[in-house]
């Protein structure tokens, strides 16, 4: 096999836009170059925004393959390559070759409701005291949020814990959709960071919906109702910098 192998003008259908809940998929390779392969549809979330990438299996030509990493962008030496990788321990399938892929489930799910939780905390913050997200990442159930706060007190932190929860016990659900760029961009706050991270080209833009309380452009994925994440912890706050108050949070 050559180091790279490519299908013209490869694409991956990304279904976990669409369905954050589809553990397994069948699916065909359209690109290879060393030990990463490009498949023309996966379930398989390839990390941004804060939420790392799944990890999982593909089962091909009769074997198991351990995927360790998945990602988006160009690979290295593959023109024209296509924009989502998979890293696999062993020997990848060859372009053609049928896999069937399957995700760590319950690491996934666990990023789901943390993820969830991250959104909850940044809309009962901006509803309420009106600061922007500067920085945030998680991990499986904890994670930390940066918010342009001049000062930060227990007594205050306490008070966004108890008003997080109560969005969780309210049950609220939430939609995923995809709009124009332009019908998005007319949605008053829709970007909460305090830069704009959407590249100039993407023509269509992915909202997250937590009806009633928040609204944002998000590609990651996230649990169906806000009492799927269980309790909200703030386990720990700090200071970074003069208007930047990082928030740690962990979910039971």
């Amino acid at each position: 096999m050559t180091r790279w192998q490519r299908r013209s003008n490869p694409v991956t259908d990304p279904l976990y836009h669409r369905d954050a809940y589809e553990k397994e998929f069948a699916a065909t390779v359209i690109a290879v170059e060393g030990n990463a392969v490009a498949l023309d549809r996966t379930a398989f979330y390839p990390g941004g925004g804060g939420q790392p990438n799944d990890v999982g299996t593909l089962v091909a030509n009769g074997g198991i393959l351990t995927v360790t990493k998945v990602r988006k962008g160009v690979q290295l030496n593959a023109p024209a390559a296509a924009d989502i990788w998979h890293e696999v321990a062993g020997d990848p399938p060859t372009v053609g070759a049928p896999v069937r892929g399957a995700i760590d489930w319950e690491r996934r799910h666990q990023l789901m409701r943390t993820h969830t939780a991250m959104h909850i905390l940044c809309g009962v913050i901006f509803r309420d005291y009106g600061a922007s997200v500067t920085g945030g990442n998680m991990e499986p159930l904890k994670g930390r949020m940066d918010f342009e706060f001049e000062t930060m007190r227990l007594e205050l932190v306490k008070e966004i814990e108890v008003k997080v929860n109560a969005e969780v016990a309210a049950a609220r659900p939430i939609r995923v959709k995809i709009l124009p760029r332009a019908e998005a961009f007319a949605i008053p706050d829709l970007i909460r960071t305090k830069i704009n991270l959407l590249p100039e080209g993407i023509a269509e833009v992915r909202t997250v919906e937590i009806v009633g309380l928040d609204l944002q452009a998000d590609g990651g994925t996230h649990v169906a109702n806000t009492a799927e994440v269980g309790r909200i912890r703030v386990v720990d706050y700090k200071s970074k910098g003069k208007i930047n108050k990082r928030i740690e949070i962990a979910v039971e």
